[in-house]
């Protein structure tokens, strides 16, 4: 028997809320659909450890969508922690997401395994790039990590997924992420979110995973894209104090709009 249970951590992405409960884009309600996940996410035994919110949380980019994130997820009492994606306001995801259950650390320690998550937003682009700020913090941060394992989580994929438009949205500069993560093996797990799909593809030592979007979901491979009928997700990580891992990705068929 293992002396200490492996870390449960669920990840969403990918809300894109609006201030208004009701407001639908693409034909969903996304609050309506977060809630659903979020029920669903709520009967899973036991509880997570902590939730990743991987970005695009807001659609509209009003202090009014991010109080509803809040107000949402508050009922799980699960310590979140967040970064944004190309559709969030930082300055306003700032003022409003440091309170409880959220925290805004991008560097903290639970169990044995250290998470890291960096900001690859760029301003006025849907493509994300990490500055040379965050990419000499992620440096220091491994460099201070020892033999701890390490997840890092940033909003655009690093990776292509083989779809024309969406890659052409990706992280821009990854050749410089890559640089770094190449060269340090503690590196487990890189997650994103941006794709609205399941994604997972090895590189070297670390595995890349895309996550579901709570609302709506991208058919993989597509050209153009797609909307895909499959329903809204979210990922689940059992992370061992050894630095081994699982993963799967949890679908929510209630989260469906309804036929009219």
């Amino acid at each position: 028997m293992t002396p200490v249970s492996p870390l449960l951590v669920a990840q969403i992405t990918d809300t894109h809320l609006f201030a208004e409960f009701d407001r639908t884009w693409k034909g969903f309600s996304t609050a309506r659909t977060l809630q659903a996940v979020l029920e669903h996410l709520q009967q899973i035994q036991p509880q997570p450890d902590l939730l990743l919110l991987t970005g695009d949380l807001s659609q509209d980019e009003t202090p009014a969508s991010y109080e509803l994130l809040i107000s949402l997820i508050s009922a799980l009492t699960i310590p979140a922690y967040w970064i944004p994606g190309n559709h969030d306001n930082v300055s306003v995801m700032q003022q409003i997401l440091d309170k409880s259950p959220i925290s805004p650390e991008k560097s903290f320690q639970l169990g044995n395994w250290q998470f890291l998550l960096l900001s690859s937003v760029e301003t006025g682009c849907d493509g994300g790039k990490l500055s040379p700020e965050s990419l000499d913090w992620l440096e220091a941060q491994l460099q201070q990590t020892g033999d701890r394992p390490v997840i890092i989580a940033l909003h655009h994929h690093a990776l292509p997924i083989d779809c024309e438009i969406m890659d052409g949205m990706m992280l821009h500069n990854a050749g410089e992420f890559f640089a770094i993560v190449d060269r340090y093996p503690q590196i487990k797990i890189v997650l994103c979110g941006h794709i609205h799909q399941e994604f997972q593809q090895q590189r070297g030592s670390v595995s890349y995973l895309g996550t579901p979007s709570t609302c709506i979901q991208l058919l993989p491979k597509s050209h153009p894209i797609v909307l895909d009928g499959i329903p809204p997700g979210f990922r689940l990580l059992e992370l061992a104090i050894d630095g081994t891992w699982n993963t799967r990705v949890e679908r929510v068929a209630a989260a469906l709009p309804s036929d009219p």
